[in-house]
C-alpha cells in the first residue's frame, strides 16, 4: 500500500480547518528531467525544508522533491504544538543514555523550540505562535507523576518556565471533568502548523532551492554521487537527504525497520463563541496523559481543535468526525450536540522507543524521521542538524543518532499488526484507568 496516495487525493490538501485558512501558497511545477544539485532533499515537511533553507543559506545548490505539497503530510495536519524536552522524558533518558547524553538530549530540545521561534520571527511568518502548552492527568497519582516530573526539570536542568496545577488550578484552566491537575508550560508554545510549514517553504525559496511539487522518488542510487530516480527526471546530488517520515515506503529498508507510519484525527468544531471558557480559559493547548493521547487546542476563529481517536489500519475511516467525536465527548460532555465543520486524518511515524530516528544510511545520504508526535520542533531542528552534519559539523547529529533504536517486531512486514495488538492493550488500559 502506498500511503502516499492512500486516503488523499494527489498534490492537493485534505480539507482541513489548516487548508482552509492557509496562507496563499503558489504551487511550485514538477520536476522533468535530469538536474544536478549539491543536495537533494526527499521531502517537503518540516525536516526537508528546513534542511534545504539551512543549506541554501550556507551557498550550497539544493532540490528539494515533494510528491504532493509543501506541508502535505504530517507538517501540515498536526496539533501544532511546540513541546518542551525530547518525546522520551528526561528520566528515562538519563537510564538509558546516561547523564551526559541526556543533558546534551536536553539542551537540542531546548535550541528545537528556540530554532522554531527565532525562524518565525526571522521571516515574518504568521502562523498564530502563541505561548503555553498544559500536560494534564486524569487521575491523583499522574498529578503527582507531573509534578515531580517538572521538580526534575527545575533542579536537574534549571528549567523555570513551568506552573504546577493542582486539581483546582487544573478545573481554572480546563474545566473539564475528565482531569485531576498537572502543570502548564509556557516555555512550550502553539501554533498553526501549515502556515509555519507553508512559512519556511517560502524562506527556502528565497535562499534560492529548487522545489519541485508533485514529484514522487521511485528510487534512490546509493551511489557517489547519488542519484534520486522520480517518473519524469532524475537528480544526480553529491548528498541526499531522506525527510520522508510517514511516508517513506520502499525507499530505504533500515529505516524502515525501525520507524513506522501511524495514523492520527482531528476535527474543529463551529466557533463556540462564549463556551470557549467552558473549554479552555487561556489561550493554550493542551495533551494529557493517556497513552493515546488526547490533545487540543482553541484555534485562531474559536474553535476546538481536538485530536484523538485510535486507528488501527493505515486507511482512513469513512466517518472521522465521528471518530474523533468519541474522545472528545470524554473530555467535554457538553459539547456533545456541537457542529463539526472539518474532520481530517493524517500520518506519522513513530519508534519503538517515541525518539526520532537520525542515521546515516550511507556515507552521502541522511536521513530523520520518527518523531512520534513531537516532532514541530524536533522535525524543523533535525532538518538543521543534517544541514550542519553535511557542512561537516555533526555533533548535534551525532548525539542524536547515539540513541539507541530498537527495530519493530518482524521487521517492515509484520510490524503493523503487532503495533495493532500493542495499541488494543494500551487503549483498553486508557479506557480502564490503570
Amino acid at each position: 500500500m502506498n500511503l502516499l496516495y492512500s486516503n488523499d487525493r494527489k498534490a492537493e490538501y485534505p480539507a482541513s480547518w489548516y487548508a482552509a485558512t492557509a496562507n496563499p501558497a503558489d504551487r511550485s511545477p514538477a520536476l522533468a528531467g535530469d538536474v544536478k544539485a549539491d543536495v537533494c532533499v526527499v521531502g517537503g515537511g518540516y525536516t526537508g525544508l528546513s534542511a534545504a533553507m539551512h543549506l541554501a543559506e550556507a551557498g550550497f545548490d539544493v532540490v528539494l522533491l515533494e510528491a504532493h505539497r509543501m506541508g502535505f503530510g504530517a507538517s501540515g495536519r498536526n496539533g501544532g504544538q511546540l513541546g518542551s524536552a525530547q518525546r522520551m522524558d528526561q528520566e528515562d533518558l538519563e537510564r538509558l543514555v546516561g547523564d551526559n547524553d541526556a543533558a546534551k538530549l536536553w539542551d537540542l530540545a531546548e535550541n528545537a523550540k528556540e530554532l522554531v521561534k527565532s525562524l518565525i520571527a526571522k521571516h515574518q511568518i504568521d502562523c498564530d505562535l502563541k505561548p503555553g502548552v498544559a500536560v494534564l492527568g486524569l487521575t491523583q497519582g499522574e498529578q503527582q507523576e507531573l509534578h515531580d516530573h517538572a521538580a526534575h526539570l527545575s533542579d536537574r536542568y534549571g528549567y523555570d518556565q513551568i506552573e504546577l496545577l493542582d486539581e483546582g488550578g487544573g478545573h481554572a484552566l480546563c474545566p473539564s471533568p475528565a482531569y485531576r491537575g498537572g502543570y502548564l508550560d509556557m516555555g512550550a508554545a502553539h501554533l498553526h502548523p501549515l502556515n509555519f510549514a507553508l512559512g519556511l517553504a517560502q524562506a527556502a525559496a528565497k535562499a534560492g532551492v529548487r522545489i519541485f511539487e508533485g514529484t514522487e522518488v521511485e528510487r534512490i542510487e546509493e551511489t557517489v554521487p547519488a542519484v534520486v530516480q522520480t517518473a519524469q527526471g532524475a537528480v544526480t546530488a553529491d548528498h541526499v537527504i531522506l525527510a520522508c517520515n510517514g511516508y517513506l515506503g520502499n525507499l530505504n529498508r533500515k529505516v524502515a525497520t525501525k520507524v513506522m507510519p501511524i495514523n492520527n484525527f482531528i476535527a474543529a468544531t463551529e466557533p463556540l463563541g462564549a463556551d470557549t471558557a467552558r473549554v479552555l480559559t487561556r489561550d493554550v493547548a493542551v495533551a494529557d496523559t493517556k497513552f493515546v493521547v488526547n490533545y487540543f487546542r482553541l484555534s485562531a476563529d474559536g474553535r476546538l481543535l481536538f485530536g484523538g481517536g485510535e486507528s488501527y489500519g493505515y486507511r482512513f475511516p469513512g466517518d472521522i468526525a465521528a471518530k474523533v467525536r468519541k474522545p472528545m465527548t470524554e473530555i467535554f460532555p457538553h459539547l456533545r450536540d456541537v457542529k463539526i465543520d472539518y474532520a481530517w486524518g493524517g500520518t506519522l511515524a513513530i519508534t519503538m522507543r517515541r525518539m526520532p530516528y537520525l542515521a546515516r544510511i550511507a556515507p552521502n545520504i541522511l536521513s530523520a524521521s520518527g518523531y512520534s508526535g513531537h516532532g514541530v520542533g524536533t522535525a524543523t531542528h533535525a532538518g538543521q542538524l543534517m544541514a550542519s552534519a553535511i557542512q561537516g559539523q555533526a555533533e548535534g547529529f551525532d548525539t542524536m543518532a547515539r540513541v539507541p533504536a530498537l527495530p519493530f517486531p518482524g521487521g517492515p512486514a509484520l510490524r503493523s499488526p503487532l503495533l495493532v495488538l500493542a495499541m488494543t492493550w494500551f487503549a483498553l488500559r486508557d479506557r480502564l484507568g490503570v
